[in-house]
């Protein structure tokens, strides 16, 4: 369906408004009520060269593909991951689905972890992910002890093999109080090092504060950007993500301040709700969401005879009354076939697809597209990446689906991956490439 040509027309394509950069009136005003406008798209020489209303300008000898009215997307951006905890699960799985017992299995399991074993596990999660359509990804790295080392070595070796196809960004992972310990020190010159972020577990106890304080006094001294795990439960008391926006305000922080989960907000009285929303707005935080992990961690509830009974809320934070107060929100794939997770297929559709059923994104649509594309690269540094525009690398998706609710109700494993104006051909890996590590 694409030309094996580097200049080329697509013709008759529908693509979201919402992620159009530079866009033009005509073609904002042609959208319908998805949002979606009906575009020709010319590719020359590995960059989008035109976009322009479907119809409005020959293609003269171009070669040319009439895509029927499909959609095209830009490719995904998946702002929270944890590759290094991938792909454990059928080794070490949570039998009763409950936190606790995630991170018990975890735990265990991390022991085990080699560099072989981490680099399999994050290699065969980054070829899912590159052939579903991602282009940058962020993975917080468990960063504790010897796995310090042996995955931000990891991570950098895959980030070097794989700097032509995926953009990828790491993230600390580690309770707060670790950053007030020597070996807190060694972690932070690890992370600058390697031009990570600095990043941790925030969680109520005595010590919160001192070190929230400790956490941002290094961010602002190293110049590093911020990403935190907060209020990943149903407990009401759980204001981490306040307390994180009033350290950022007293702070003047000007780094990016990324926080993801906030489940408990779901949980609170509207008064502290506001507050906090309020809040994370003025300190310019982003939230990201992780609907389909959180869906399956949060209120898991079992009776006196430990017999499972049906939750009672889905888990996810406020991502309505988040965005319209003004502040950022992205979903994100978050675990992928571990203690945390046990599915998943590192796919940018599968993630705004759950979204959009566990948090009622449908009717309108609005720009929720932005979730899964533009939103994440924007916190994550990356201007020109999650939007579609003239001047801009030929990266995008062709789906089947004309309309969303084409797209949202079948699984579009037909899908088209273009990359730099090529059609890519890679396959997903088979997963007996795991095999011999279970």
């Amino acid at each position: 369906m694409i030309p094996n040509t580097s200049c080329y027309w697509l013709k008759n394509v529908r693509v979201p408004v919402c992620v159009l950069k530079n866009r033009d009136a005509a073609i904002a005003n042609s959208a319908n009520n998805d949002g979606m406008a009906v575009v020709d798209v010319k590719i020359a020489s590995e960059i989008i060269e035109q976009i322009v209303v479907s119809g409005s300008v020959e293609s003269g000898n171009i070669a040319t593909v009439d895509l029927q009215g499909r959609q095209i997307w830009p490719c995904f951006v998946d702002v929270h991951t944890h590759l290094d905890k991938g792909h454990i699960w059928e080794r070490s799985p949570n039998l009763n689905g409950t936190f606790e017992q995630a991170l018990t299995a975890t735990f265990k399991d991390e022991e085990t972890w080699t560099t072989e074993d981490i680099y399999r596990r994050m290699e065969f999660g980054l070829k899912c992910s590159y052939v579903h359509g991602t282009k940058a990804i962020r993975t917080h790295l468990d960063s504790a002890g010897r796995l310090t080392d042996l995955n931000w070595d990891v991570f950098k070796t895959l980030r070097k093999e794989w700097e032509n196809r995926l953009i990828l960004q790491a993230v600390s992972l580690a309770t707060l109080d670790y950053y007030l310990t020597p070996e807190g020190e060694k972690l932070v010159d690890k992370i600058a090092e390697s031009g990570g972020i600095l990043g941790g577990v925030a969680y109520m106890n005595p010590e919160l504060d001192q070190q929230i304080e400790r956490v941002f006094q290094i961010a602002k001294d190293r110049k590093l950007n911020l990403d935190f795990h907060v209020d990943e439960n149903g407990e009401v008391e759980s204001i981490c993500l306040q307390k994180i926006a009033e350290a950022a305000l007293k702070h003047q922080f000007e780094g990016q301040i990324v926080c993801g989960h906030c489940c408990s907000l779901a949980v609170q009285p509207d008064d502290v709700v506001q507050h906090t929303l309020n809040i994370v707005k003025s300190a310019g935080i982003g939230v990201v969401s992780l609907p389909m992990c959180n869906l399956y961690l949060q209120d898991r509830q079992y009776d006196q005879s430990q017999s499972p009974k049906t939750p009672h809320w889905r888990g996810t934070t406020l991502v309505h009354e988040l965005k319209q107060t003004g502040v950022p929100v992205a979903f994100a794939s978050d675990n992928c076939r571990d203690p945390f997770y046990g599915f998943g297929d590192h796919d940018g559709l599968e993630v705004f697809k759950m979204a959009v059923r566990i948090c009622h994104l449908d009717r309108p649509f609005e720009d929720w597209l932005c979730t899964v594309t533009k939103t994440p690269a924007d916190l994550m540094g990356l201007p020109d990446v999650g939007r579609i525009g003239v001047g801009l690398p030929a990266d995008f998706i062709v789906f089947k689906g004309r309309y969303l609710s084409e797209i949202l109700s079948r699984q579009e494993s037909e899908r088209l991956v273009i990359r730099n104006g090529i059609l890519i051909t890679e396959s997903l890996p088979d997963y007996t490439e795991l095999d011999s590590l279970i």
